[in-house]
């Protein structure tokens, strides 16, 4: 039964179907999607035309595929890696994300075309002078959304500050020529310790971000994590969140023995990764003193039209804000 289940799973979610491609569509047809969540209107509503765009949104899974998804974090968490072998990863998580900045450097930066639709609070059209707005990212990385940002605000008080665990990820990020030291203060910081050595007070924060960050750490400290976001955000600022959801395709196609615990996994270059539920999440939160404002749980079908390849991923937004 498992090994039919794990054939059912492979079958819809990473095997190569050869599908008859439809032709004279008045659809635009585009290379690159650039809105995730909230935004998008591309439904698939007929199997047959698959292919015709390289994702879709809002896809809705039937019974079936929720039980195969099942049975594939079944198998591959039912053996989780031993105690010693787990801490040294948790223990050395900072030298692995500095191998991995070490060795794809400034290549790992990606342009995130839909950081504006989805987060518009980040820059957005109509300024309130009332005060200087701050911005604070756990996790910055080399700066995916940084740089946009500094790139696109016309707020000239504008302060961003942002931190990560890598100290090669801030080096990077320091030698960017859209980097604007003048605007923005990055610097190296382990989010999970119960006290944060910032530059900056509490209550003070507009905006908190957090996108594929929470993720990488530990379970047990998570809320601590959230705790602190509350703590530096000042009344009535925002906590923006992107993250990986249950059942992703990233979580179903890891091999059994890189389960640290449930649903939190060792990738092969050591860095590690949790998939939340939109439950988990709203628990987190709302436990920290957070007001929810939004949460999205986003499952999206992108396709490899040249390969005839289907991918299911999952992912959850999530806005909550300090309440006034």
């Amino acid at each position: 039964t498992a090994r039919t289940s794990s054939s059912t799973m492979l079958g819809k979610y990473t095997s190569i179907l050869q599908l008859r491609r439809l032709a004279s569509k008045t659809w635009e047809h585009t290379r690159q999607r650039r809105k995730p969540a909230g935004a998008g209107g591309r439904l698939l509503t007929d199997a047959r035309e698959v292919f015709e765009f390289n994702a879709w949104d809002h896809v809705q899974w039937d019974a079936e595929q929720e039980q195969a998804a099942q049975a594939a974090v079944v198998k591959n968490s039912t053996s989780k890696m031993k105690t010693e072998e787990k801490d040294r990863f948790q223990s050395d998580a900072p030298k692995f994300w500095d191998s991995f900045y070490g060795i794809h450097d400034n290549r790992f930066f990606k342009d995130r075309h839909w950081l504006f639709t989805e987060f518009p609070e980040l820059a957005p059209e109509e300024k309130k002078e009332d005060h200087p707005r701050s911005i604070f990212e756990l996790g910055c990385g080399v700066g995916n959304t940084i740089l946009p940002l500094l790139q696109h605000s016309s707020e000239p008080n504008l302060k961003v500050f942002g931190c990560d665990f890598s100290a090669r990820a801030i080096e990077i990020l320091q030698t960017q020529p859209q980097f604007d030291k003048q605007r923005c203060e990055v610097f190296v910081m382990d989010a999970t310790l119960e006290d944060w050595q910032v530059p900056f007070e509490e209550n003070s924060q507009d905006i908190i971000v957090m996108i594929f960050v929470l993720s990488a750490i530990e379970p047990k400290k998570m809320q601590r994590v959230l705790d602190n976001c509350y703590r530096y955000l000042r009344p009535g600022g925002l906590l923006l969140f992107r993250d990986y959801g249950r059942y992703d395709l990233a979580q179903l196609r890891f091999k059994s023995g890189k389960c640290l615990e449930d649903n939190f996994y060792v990738r092969g270059d050591g860095t590690m990764v949790y998939f939340f539920t939109e439950d988990e999440l709203r628990g987190m939160m709302t436990k920290a003193g957070l007001q929810e404002d939004q949460l999205i749980v986003d499952r999206r079908l992108q396709v490899n039209r040249g390969k005839g390849l289907k991918m299911y991923r999952v992912w959850i937004q999530t806005k909550f804000r300090k309440p006034l």
